[in-house]
């Protein structure tokens, strides 16, 4: 019996350590991994840079039922002018009701850069990327990785966290955390929040789709509860064959009246799901 059970603890102890091994030994180096992947990446961002879509940003601050009770909303189509420059025009921007918070200048930064991260060989050199094994996201096999900024630079934005890598594709397919550094000095609070974006397959490339954050950010005056969705919707790759259809053009910097937010716009993402940030006031 003794016996038995010893040979017993060595055999799951053998099969343990033969799943960490394929665990932390990909199908192939690392390194290809990476290469491949932010090669891919490179490419996906020329491509999207060729795309016209929607974006849809909701801010909220909740209450301690996770209601909204503030809430900032702006939704923009993303295209080109005639002459072929990116153009960003406003078709739904009623008041916002932010008190606690405002919207700054990092927090568009990084909406435009950070919350959909892209991760390309021109970057890559930025960051530090530890290999944790292989993971699915929806059914999809992916390579993960933690990702940290070798070191921050004044005034430049970075993302800290975690991405998920489509094994096939080469592409990320989502990721989770949070816009680094947080500002804090003199009397300006500058946080972020965590936030998770999930990507879709659109022709070729995964492209973001949806980014949802709930967070706490803890204000040296108080604590602030929030939580921000952004939805990139309508990709269509711009060329002679695509007609560009934007909403009604905001006039004397005014945005078109809108209807009243609801009283819990909270949402679920499709198999998926954030906020978004700025300074306390």
């Amino acid at each position: 019996m003794k016996f038995k059970t010893i040979g017993c603890m060595l055999l799951v102890l053998l099969v343990g350590s033969l799943q960490g091994f394929a665990q932390s030994n990909p199908p192939i180096p690392v390194d290809e991994i990476i290469r491949k992947f932010s090669e891919k990446e490179k490419e996906f961002k020329q491509a999207r840079a060729n795309y016209v879509y929607r974006q849809d940003i909701r801010v909220q601050v909740l209450n301690s039922s996770d209601r909204p009770v503030e809430e900032y909303r702006l939704v923009s189509d993303i295209g080109f002018d005639s002459s072929g420059r990116r153009t960003e025009k406003i078709v739904h921007a009623p008041p916002s009701t932010l008190q606690r918070i405002s919207m700054t200048p990092e927090d568009l930064q990084d909406l435009r850069e950070i919350q959909p991260f892209v991760l390309t060989s021109d970057d890559i050199g930025k960051y530090n990327l530890k290999y944790i094994g292989k993971e699915a996201i929806d059914e999809i096999d992916c390579y993960a990785f933690e990702v940290e900024p070798k070191k921050i630079e004044k005034g430049q934005r970075y993302f800290q966290g975690k991405i998920w890598v489509d094994d096939r594709d080469f592409q990320i397919v989502k990721t989770y955390g949070k816009a680094v550094p947080d500002i804090r000095g003199g009397d300006r609070e500058n946080l972020f929040p965590r936030f998770e974006t999930y990507r879709e397959q659109i022709d070729e490339y995964w492209f973001p789709t949806y980014t949802r954050a709930v967070d706490t950010l803890n204000f040296s005056s108080g604590k602030v509860r929030i939580r921000e969705i952004i939805r990139y919707e309508n990709y269509r790759k711009f060329g002679s064959d695509v007609k560009l259809t934007f909403g009604d053009a905001v006039e004397d910097g005014k945005p078109p009246d809108a209807p009243p937010v609801p009283e819990d716009s909270n949402t679920k993402a499709p198999a998926l799901d954030p906020k978004y940030r700025k300074d306390q006031k």
